[in-house]
């Protein structure tokens, strides 16, 4: 079910994919989209160049953004614009619009397929934030920024089936393999924390930096990277060993949103605080360019890119 997440609601519109299929493309992507949610437009850079080759108006506050299973759309939701622009995922252009979607932020797929249509909302105290899935489709989490927690929704029945306490400001969500355990960025705080979902329990707090914020798989099954938005840093962890295994620092202020491309060489990372997006080479974890966009990069999107799992 796509779920979109707003201030104290979750909604479902209709039933979707989540999870997109590995990429196998020996071509590398043209075009960066960087949401401004400052100023309410997007930016196009030229992968090549590193420059800004337009900036046009898309909706206010857009934040982020997904591909539909169809790989066609990019789906881009404007938090106070109130509805969802449709983009062209390689070349950036707007294709159209869905309108009257209250407040909408978060955006993800559950492996199911359907039409758009609002199917139900359900009040979810504050500030719903980031979104995770059972590999079954079986079960939604969702962060609550505001009332630190995260939520447990079955999807069939669309309802709440419970919920438990998390550290302050969680955010960013992630699965480990095989549904093992549940990662939570902990955006008021320093770590990340390790649920048994299954039991509803903290097992482990895993030390990043401050502001740990959001997730990007590497693509290998085996590590994750998350954004520490208060310390400027990105950490890389082992899903397996539950460990820190690296860190990439020196970042401009406020690092959040990161794209991987399908070499699996480069990390693209705003840096909402800076105006600007960061270039990352994976394979040294040094900053390598740096490039101005709009106010309060958010979102950051090309294609092809690297897996996600």
């Amino acid at each position: 079910m796509l779920i979109l997440l707003r201030t104290y609601f979750i909604s479902f519109i209709g039933t979707l994919f989540l999870c997109l299929s590995p990429f196998a493309f020996a071509t590398q992507p043209k075009i960066a989209i960087v949401l401004n949610s400052g100023e309410a437009t997007v930016s196009l850079i030229d992968m090549a160049t590193r420059k800004v080759t337009k900036t046009f108006y898309v909706g206010k506050e857009p934040h982020h953004l997904m591909m539909t299973p169809d790989e066609k759309t990019l789906l881009v939701a404007n938090a106070v614009g109130d509805d969802i622009a449709l983009l062209n995922p390689i070349t950036g252009e707007i294709t159209g619009r869905i309108p009257k979607i209250i407040d909408p932020y978060q955006i993800g797929y559950s492996p199911n397929g359907a039409e758009f249509k609002l199917a139900k909302s359900i009040p979810a105290a504050k500030t719903p934030s980031h979104i995770a899935f059972t590999s079954d489709s079986k079960l939604a989490f969702v962060t609550l920024q505001d009332s630190a927690e995260v939520v447990a929704i079955d999807l069939e029945k669309q309802v709440i089936v419970w919920r438990m306490p998390t550290g302050p400001v969680p955010a960013g969500l992630w699965m480990t393999p095989k549904d093992q355990y549940l990662l939570v960025g902990i955006t008021g705080a320093d770590y990340v924390q390790v649920i048994d979902w299954r039991n509803q329990k903290e097992i482990k707090r895993i030390k990043t930096a401050n502001g740990a914020h959001n997730f990007r798989p590497l693509g290998d099954k085996k590590h994750v990277f998350v954004t520490n938005r208060v310390t400027s840093s990105i950490s890389l962890l082992n899903m397996q060993t539950l460990e820190k295994v690296g860190d990439i620092t020196g970042l401009p202020a406020g690092p959040d949103d990161m794209e991987l491309t399908p070499d699996g060489k480069t990390l693209w990372v705003t840096l909402r605080f800076s105006k600007k997006v960061g270039v990352i080479d994976v394979p040294s974890m040094k900053l390598i360019d740096v490039i101005p966009v709009g106010r309060s990069p958010h979102g950051v999107f090309f294609y092809p890119r690297a897996s996600w799992e």
